[in-house]
């Protein structure tokens, strides 16, 4: 087991939102510590710290000891809350884990060998339907990502759960049906799924409409010759 990421933090004297917004104005980011049958504690982090795991991909699949000024604990984040206008974190949980705790899960899934595959080669397009899978597994044992292996695949094929190699101690938390994970669709179901013909026929239904059918032109009509008056 590698040595879990250190992040500093520093117990908050004041709870509610004047004193999450004091520790925002000192460039970090309030939140909470609980769970291991200890009381809450009130906390805040520093923010850069914070905003580098996020872009990692796996934050809240990660263990980190957590440095409440001195006092180390084992902790996974158990939630963040971002700013829903400028999607940068404000709030962030951690639970604490005890010796050999259980704990659930995201983990990411990675598509291998898209190369190989004969469907996607056709012109095929993989449908991703689940990104991450939630598991429940040994706090020191959190799979880093699942594989799916692409290679021989064609047009009309699925990946179900099934199909993934689970580690020894970690399991799905659906355990009643095997989920499809993804599809190997074809080109034209792909448009259909995502409305691209309904544009096209809207599309050319406008451009009908601004174009006069063939042979609809109005024409000017010949004017009929003036009669000359009868001379008397």
């Amino acid at each position: 087991m590698s040595e879990a990421i250190e992040l500093k933090a520093w117990a908050r004297q004041r709870s509610g939102k004047g004193g999450a917004r004091a520790a925002r104005r000192e460039g970090r980011i309030p939140g909470i510590l609980y769970g291991d049958k200890q009381e809450p504690q009130t906390i805040a982090v520093d923010y850069r710290a914070i905003s580098l795991q996020l872009h990692t991909g796996h934050f809240q699949s990660t263990i980190f000891t957590l440095n409440v000024e001195g006092t180390k604990t084992r902790v996974i984040p158990h939630g963040v809350q971002l700013d829903p206008v400028r999607d940068f974190p404000i709030h962030v949980d951690f639970l604490r884990v005890g010796k050999d705790a259980l704990v659930t899960v995201e983990v990411p899934v990675r598509f291998l060998n898209e190369a190989a595959s004969p469907g996607l080669k056709r012109g095929g397009v993989l449908n991703v339907v689940r990104h991450e899978i939630q598991v429940r597994c040994p706090a020191d044992a959190i799979p880093a990502h699942f594989d799916v292996d692409l290679t021989g695949l064609e047009i009309g094929d699925t990946v179900h759960l099934s199909a993934i190699a689970l580690p020894k101690g970690v399991r799905p938390t659906t355990t009643e049906r095997d989920f499809t994970v993804a599809t190997i669709v074809g080109r034209a179901a792909e448009e259909a799924a995502t409305g691209a013909p309904a544009a096209a026929a809207e599309a050319g239904a406008e451009a009908a409409a601004a174009t006069p059918a063939e042979g609809a032109e109005d024409k000017e009509k010949p004017k009929e010759k003036e009669k000359e008056p009868k001379k008397k």
